[in-house]
């Protein structure tokens, strides 16, 4: 145990000893570092020294070297626009020989097509050399502004010699003059401005070449050699020119507006278009357009007034949906990308406002015409037309640019509303105070006026003329009333409108009537002129307009009483003349004076009568009526002449003397299907009278050749 703790002892020992050792060794280390740490200070410290003398020595070089460094920069700052400057001379004097080369090629192409593709290069090449001259504005007063800077710099600080300063200074000065000539005299006097004035020319030149190809007219033979009016023929138009000749026009308008001639761009394509749209326009001979007061159009004659009126409606149609519709899609081609689009509106109502003002001119001017009843239709004619091509009027003359010719559009439909209504209530107050201004059918016939009222109301109620008729009359009551009173649809009003006029022209044959002297006369005319009116009503427009039991309680009914008053007062005194019961009142004695008085009587009245309808009365030449009228006739005469004939004749009478019952009845059937009126008629063949009076006569409408052939010359209406 001892000898453990004693190893134990000694190991420690020789522990403390060995650090002992170590501690010592460290020391003497540490004193040997802080000896060479003197000798590095005072060398440190004698560096020291020599780096602050040496400071003080160059601080002045330094100084120097960093006014060189900003000086640099400064005058590099005021060279480089200047170079740049340079460069963009360069440029454009490259751009203008490039120009004329183009320019030269330009001239000796004779093909279209390849020649809009030099003009194509040509036009690249003026735009780029606008914005080369552009650049060299933009660029030179701020390069000579930094080059003057720096020059007053150097000369103020003297930061150079003088010979560095100077030849900035002589830079300056030239690129001030190169600034104050040839900029200017680049833009305006220089190559570009003739380029300019180049591109106006071409400009110009392929607007003229875009026309109207697409319209034609011919004339409308109707085979006897003779013209009425010109039919247009137009196709289906596909646009005016080329893609690449509308391009080649809109990238000259661009490049003109670009370079400040945006005005004698539209000047020039408004004048050559406005006379490529009028010279299509001319080429139909719209010679008709030069009349349009109301004193000269009263002035012509109905047949020259109603041509030039139909060639209207077609050429007003034409120029509204073809030639704007091409223009207009033009100008937008052209125009629209300019100023944001604002210009071209204004550009093509230029165009469209003098040629729209022409055809506004004539149609104010019949609507404001003399209003006479022939008139009506072809008011109606333009009034359809107009309303036909409202919608695309106002979508071709659309926004405010186009708010001009909207209104006088929305004008000329108003006068002839007016004009319209107009002429159909003078028409009807015409009949009602009987100025037709001719005297009354000697013969009972039917009145001029009372034939021409009908076909003038028949056509009226056609469907071609209805439709607006009524929408006139249902506007025209909107404007005065602003309300459609009690009447439902436009169709009521034209009804009740109609049925005034045929009010009218009732009262006007009463008012005739009561002008004969003669009762039968009378009778025979109104008889004459209901069962006309009736007769050529029914189975028409009309007459389904009007309604068959009106026509049939208004006309038929009153033609069936005056043809029974006027077989009443024609032939109803022979017949009482023929009656036996005076006879039976007498002896034997006086039987033979009276029967031979009465039938002497009767023959003086009977001749009488037949000369009265052969040269004096008519029956209208109505198949149906005087077949009607011959069997009635028939029917009363010959039989009670009949019978008193062979009741007395041979007791009382000389046969001889007197006209069989055969023979009445051949002389009445001979009066009746002569026609009477000596017109010569030959004689229509006899038929069955027993279903006569229900027989129905239709309208020949093989006889209407046009819907004006009934009607009547009217110069005295």
């Amino acid at each position: 145990m001892e000898l453990m703790i004693r190893n134990e002892g000694d190991h420690t020992f020789l522990k403390l000893q060995t650090a002992c050792f170590d501690l010592k060794t460290l020391l003497k280390a540490s004193k040997n570092i802080d000896s060479s740490y003197e000798k590095m200070e005072q060398k440190f410290e004698t560096i020291q020294e020599n780096l602050n003398m040496a400071s003080k020595r160059v601080a002045p070089l330094q100084s120097l070297s960093i006014a060189t460094k900003a000086l640099d920069t400064k005058i590099k700052r005021a060279i480089s626009p200047a170079l740049n400057l340079l460069d963009s001379f360069k440029l454009s004097e490259s751009l203008q020989q490039k120009l004329l080369d183009i320019a030269s090629k330009l001239l000796s192409e004779k093909k279209s097509r390849k020649r809009l593709k030099k003009l194509l290069k040509y036009i690249d090449c003026v735009d780029k050399l606008n914005e080369a001259i552009n650049s060299i504005s933009r660029e030179s007063e701020p390069a000579i502004q930094k080059l003057q800077e720096v020059v007053e710099y150097l000369s103020r600080t003297r930061a150079t010699d003088n010979y560095r300063t100077e030849r900035l200074r002589e830079t300056l000065i030239t690129l001030k003059a190169l600034y104050e000539t040839e900029v200017d005299s680049m833009r305006f006097d220089g190559l570009l401005d003739e380029a300019l004035l180049n591109l106006q020319d071409e400009y110009e030149g392929l607007l003229k070449k875009l026309r109207h190809e697409n319209i034609r007219d011919y004339d409308d033979d109707d085979g006897d050699g003779k013209s009425d009016y010109k039919v247009v023929v137009v196709v289906v138009d596909k646009g005016l020119g080329s893609d690449l000749e509308v391009e080649v026009i809109r990238r000259i308008s661009e490049t003109l507006a670009t370079n400040d001639c945006l005005d004698i761009c539209i000047d020039i394509f408004v004048k050559v278009r406005y006379r490529r749209a009028a010279k299509a326009l001319m080429r139909l001979s719209p010679d008709y357009l030069k009349t349009y007061t109301t004193e000269e159009i009263d002035e012509m004659d109905w047949e020259s007034l109603e041509t030039a009126i139909s060639l209207w409606i077609q050429h007003f149609e034409l120029a509204v949906k073809t030639v704007f519709v091409s223009e207009k899609n033009l100008t937008n081609q052209v125009l629209g990308n300019i100023m944001g689009g604002i210009v071209w509106p204004e550009c093509f109502i230029k165009i469209a406002d003098k040629i729209m003002a022409v055809f506004f001119r004539f149609g104010e001017g019949v609507a404001r015409s003399s209003k006479e009843p022939q008139k009506l239709f072809k008011l109606l004619d333009m009034f359809d037309s107009l309303e036909k091509l409202k919608t695309d009027f106002s979508e071709i003359f659309d926004g405010e640019a186009g708010a001009d010719i909207c209104l006088r559009f929305r004008e000329l439909e108003k006068l002839l509303v007016h004009a319209s209504t107009r002429v159909f209530w003078e028409f009807g107050l015409r009949i009602e105070g009987n100025q037709d201004g001719l005297p009354l059918p000697q013969d009972g016939s039917v009145p001029k006026l009372v034939r021409y009222a009908i076909n003038y109301l028949k056509n009226l109620a056609m469907d071609s003329y209805s439709a607006p008729m009524a929408q006139v009359l249902t506007t025209e009551q909107l404007w005065k009333n602003g309300i459609l009173s009690n009447l439902e649809n436009n169709q009521d009003f034209l009804k009740k409108a109609i049925s005034n006029v045929m009010e009218a022209i009732k009262r006007n044959v009463e008012s005739k009537k009561l002008h004969y002297k003669d009762k039968v006369l009378s009778q025979i005319f109104a008889m004459n002129t209901y069962w006309y009116i009736y007769m050529r009503t029914r189975n028409t427009e009309l007459g389904r307009l009007l309604g068959e039991p009106y026509m049939k309680q208004s006309y038929r009914k009153v033609a069936e009483e005056s043809a029974y008053l006027y077989q009443k007062q024609a032939w109803g005194t022979l017949v009482r003349l023929l009656d036996k019961e005076e006879i039976k009142r007498l002896n034997k004695e006086g039987i033979g004076g009276l029967v031979r008085g009465k039938m002497e009587a009767f023959m003086v009245g009977f001749d009488e009568m037949c000369q009265r309808h052969r040269n004096k009365y008519k029956i209208v030449a109505d198949a149906d009526l005087r077949e009607q009228m011959k069997d009635a006739t028939v029917r009363l005469i010959v039989p009670a002449y009949e019978e008193f004939f062979d009741t007395y004749s041979s007791q009382y009478l000389q046969v001889k003397a007197f006209l069989s019952p055969e023979s009445i009845e051949g002389t009445l059937v001979q009066m009746f299907e002569g026609g009477g009126g000596g017109d010569g008629k030959p004689n229509l063949t006899r038929r069955d009278s027993r279903d006569r009076m229900e027989r129905r006569v239709f309208v020949d409408r093989s006889r209407l050749s046009s819907r004006w052939s009934e009607f009547d010359d009217m110069s005295d209406f």
